[in-house]
């Protein structure tokens, strides 16, 4: 979550608790492999929320390399300088990054690119600040049919709200297909070094946590009558993704892309 989102201090905070150990932190440590960030790596993290990519950055980096984080979200950084309070983090916007060309061997972002309103001009800041052999790292959710966790939940949710509210749960796959992201790459000038479309999962100790975390954005957009009724009918919907000692494993598909600049 990001850009398009203003979150609380309080909404920080559960992003970090929850979403981050349950989803985003694996994912950071494959950007960061993906990326070949090494000892010595100047690294950007575009978006960083509350900074788990740049976090796993900075353990591979070392004392002789550097890693800031930039994001809009004044919340998101306040819990990231809270958590490594030795990293650098800057208030910016993605499609206006604070920095001199050419300034990192490593930029990276991860799942930011869909909530930015113009996404080539962030990508082609991206590749702006890397220095001219340096590589832009992006990952992403992929898309919401190959997903089929996050399906499910989204099948309910239209059964119950209205469309503009499951529009909101289908922003987080808006760039989950791989052409519209080759066309967004080469629109901002830069050059596919890989591609790779994996499988990962959204994992929390019980569907009621899962169901907090992930209709929270809509939790202003629905009243309580609504929400219980989705609530209810996820226990049925989701439960092919339950185990049997309660635990959610959601599947999500997602896409991770290297480039550099032309």
């Amino acid at each position: 979550m990001s850009e398009a989102y203003v979150m609380s201090a309080e909404m920080a905070e559960f992003y970090e608790s929850t979403f981050v150990p349950a989803l985003f932190a694996p994912w950071a440590h494959r950007l960061v492999d993906a990326a070949a960030v090494t000892s010595g790596t100047s690294v950007l993290d575009v978006a960083c929320g509350t900074g788990v990519v740049a976090r796993t950055a900075a353990d591979r980096v070392g004392p002789a390399g550097s890693v800031v984080g930039v994001d809009l979200n004044e919340a998101m950084l306040g819990v990231a300088e809270r958590v490594r309070p030795d990293l650098e983090w800057r208030l910016g916007d993605a499609c206006a990054l604070p920095f001199d060309d050419g300034s990192f061997d490593v930029v990276l972002s991860q799942a930011a690119l869909m909530f930015v309103g113009d996404r080539a001009t962030a990508l082609r800041e991206m590749g702006r600040v890397s220095r001219a052999d340096g590589r832009v790292a992006v990952q992403v959710p992929g898309r919401l049919t190959a997903s089929p966790g996050y399906q499910a939940l989204a099948d309910v949710v239209a059964r119950h709200a209205e469309p503009e509210v499951s529009e909101l749960l289908g922003t987080y796959f808006a760039v989950g297909e791989p052409d519209l992201l080759v066309g967004l790459f080469e629109t901002a000038s830069l050059r596919i070094d890989r591609f790779d479309t994996w499988l990962g999962a959204t994992r929390l100790g019980s569907l009621d946590t899962f169901l907090a975390a992930e209709l929270l954005p809509l939790a202003d957009r629905v009243d309580r009558a609504v929400r219980d009724r989705i609530v209810e009918d996820c226990r049925t919907a989701l439960a092919p993704f339950v185990a049997a000692d309660g635990t959610v494993n959601a599947p999500l598909e997602v896409q991770l892309i290297v480039a550099h600049r032309t």
